[in-house]
């Protein structure tokens, strides 16, 4: 009989998050909601053990687009259930989740890993022609979907008519079908590391069951990560506003929940010296947060005759082609070092300031 090699912890605090999360309600006290908490950051840290394991079962790319979908659609179901709850801000909720997502991954998780690699490894190598289909894709979804919504003029600014929602809903999956159609059959090779020294690449594989249990334990630690967050907003607005920050702030806090688990995983294969890892991961999440979001928001806003505002303003126009502009610079190499991650992390600590102070 096969041996089950996963950490207990990594399978118990999962069930413990969901038996916890019925338990609770908004009327218990301060320390029960503290454990939720807790619970909530160790089923992030028992998703990025799992991830890894998927990942070294199946091999790269495979195990960073596992981990990137199976977060993407349980964000996509977190968008879906609040928009139809209703609420103030709601046809502004794909936009802002998506805006904040690719800001975070971008900047924040990318930049992170840019400057731990620099400072342990002085330079890093990745592949090339993998990171600029992944950079030429993300700024193609991100213009049309985030973007040009300010410029057209069939609907009110900022809305695509039902005709323009329903053909960039295409487009974005359009694009990253074909993307991921290209990383994982047409040129795999581009998104293999180029150098490693980590010794999980010498490591054996798991077997097949205690990979079946973590893809289980993975998508468990991730459903109850995201109703963690949900659960615990409230909360994290009251917060906010005590502090007399702007309701928007919200939303950039709940996504960096949600996106904790990749940023982990990223953050772990970059000290491994796997760069090329980290990179797939990043970026691949960004292009599954929007190519995978705006269809599915697009099919909710046409069913309920919702209104769907998808054009983000000025200023975080301005922020985003910043960021875009300047991790294509920093990644047009094949190498990486301290400066790129300082700059990017720059304009990450920008992004947020000008979030609470706009």
């Amino acid at each position: 009989m096969k041996n089950i090699d996963l950490p207990k912890w990594t399978m118990a605090i999962p069930v413990a998050g969901i038996l916890f999360y019925f338990i609770v309600t908004e009327e218990s006290d301060f320390y029960l909601k503290l454990l939720l908490a807790a619970l909530l950051i160790g089923s992030v840290l028992a998703s990025v053990h799992h991830a890894e394991v998927i990942a070294h079962r199946v091999g790269e790319p495979f195990g960073t687009i596992i981990l990137a979908i199976a977060i993407t659609t349980i964000e996509v179901g977190l968008i879906v259930s609040l928009m139809l709850a209703g609420g103030d801000g709601v046809k502004e909720l794909a936009r802002d989740t998506v805006f904040a997502a690719v800001m975070i991954i971008v900047t924040g998780i990318v930049g992170i890993c840019l400057l731990k690699g620099g400072i342990k490894f002085k330079e890093q190598l990745y592949k090339l022609s993998g990171v600029n289909a992944a950079l030429i894709t993300l700024i193609a979804i991100i213009v049309l979907t985030l973007i040009l919504p300010n410029y057209t003029t069939s609907g009110p600014k900022g809305e695509y008519s039902q005709s323009q929602l329903i053909f960039v809903s295409l487009v974005s999956i359009t694009l990253y079908a074909g993307f991921i159609f290209m990383q994982t059959v047409r040129h795999r090779d581009f998104f293999l590391p180029k150098n490693s020294s980590s010794e999980e690449d010498h490591a054996d594989a798991p077997n097949n069951l205690t990979a079946i249990l973590s893809l289980a334990f993975l998508i468990l630690s991730l459903i109850i990560v995201v109703l963690l967050a949900k659960f615990l907003s409230k909360d994290i607005e009251k917060i906010v506003i005590d502090l007399g920050a702007p309701k928007s702030a919200v939303g950039v806090i709940i996504a960096a929940i949600v996106l904790l688990p990749e940023g982990l995983a990223a953050y772990r294969a970059v000290k491994a010296d796997r760069l090329q890892t980290s990179l797939n991961l990043a970026l691949g999440s960004a292009l599954a947060s929007i190519g995978l979001t705006i269809p599915v928001v697009a099919i909710v806003s046409i069913i309920t005759q919702m209104p769907l505002v998808l054009g983000i303003d000025t200023s975080s126009t301005v922020m985003l082609l910043l960021a875009m502009i300047t991790i294509m610079f920093s990644l047009a190499t094949g190498r990486t070092n301290i400066q790129q991650g300082i700059v990017l992390l720059v304009i990450f600590a920008s992004y947020l300031f000008y979030t609470v102070v706009p």
